[in-house]
């Protein structure tokens, strides 16, 4: 069993290193994106399935109440979180419509819908990026190395991984380093020992 440890760690350090290294450029632009719609005055809005549900509310709990530094809240929502409007939407119209319908109920233009799936194909992930497509969103999405969600968002994070607990996994890992570039790019008079690069 301690084997099994062993090899679980270094397939999930190895898994995190080669998504990071592989990606470092599309996370300073993912930062920059979600920069600039806070910044202006803008929102983000966050969905996934299951593990990627709570990845969600962690990642929005990070930018509504801090992550690394104490700063002024940032507006990030959850659309995973409320059992009423989930269920109504499942109910009346589909299970693929409960994130869609809300990013039209509450996005607006500019703001960032950041959807996650480790498969890259949750159906309401994508009806979800499409509608924010079409309602003048940016948009940011995390999934594994398969899926179409590439050619339904402004920016893709993939995780080249078919194990769904190593790319969850990275994919928190990407998100804390999006929530720690918002905060130092936002706030760099709080982070006084951080140099440009």
């Amino acid at each position: 069993m301690l084997a099994l440890v062993d090899a679980i760690l270094a397939e999930s350090l190895q898994v995190k290193r080669e998504a990071v290294t592989e990606q470092r450029e599309t996370l300073l632009a993912a930062a920059d994106m979600l920069v600039t719609a806070i910044a202006s005055g803008h929102k983000i809005l966050l969905f996934g399935n299951g593990g990627s549900a709570a990845d969600a509310q962690h990642l929005a709990a990070e930018f509504v109440n801090r992550f690394q530094i104490d700063r002024r809240p940032l507006p990030a929502i959850a659309l995973t979180t409320d059992s009423s409007i989930i269920t109504s939407i499942g109910n009346d119209k589909s299970f693929t419509q409960i994130f869609a319908r809300q990013v039209a109920a509450l996005g607006q233009p500019d703001d960032v819908a950041w959807g996650l799936s480790t498969s890259g194909e949750s159906a309401n992930v994508l009806a979800a990026l499409d509608t924010a497509r079409t309602a003048g969103l940016h948009s940011l999405c995390m999934s594994g190395a398969g899926g179409r969600m590439g050619d339904h968002a402004d920016l893709r994070l993939t995780v080249a991984s078919a194990n769904t607990a190593r790319i969850q996994e990275t994919h928190i890992t990407m998100g804390h380093i999006l929530c720690q570039l918002v905060e130092y790019k936002l706030f760099p008079h709080k982070v006084p020992d951080v140099r440009a690069t």
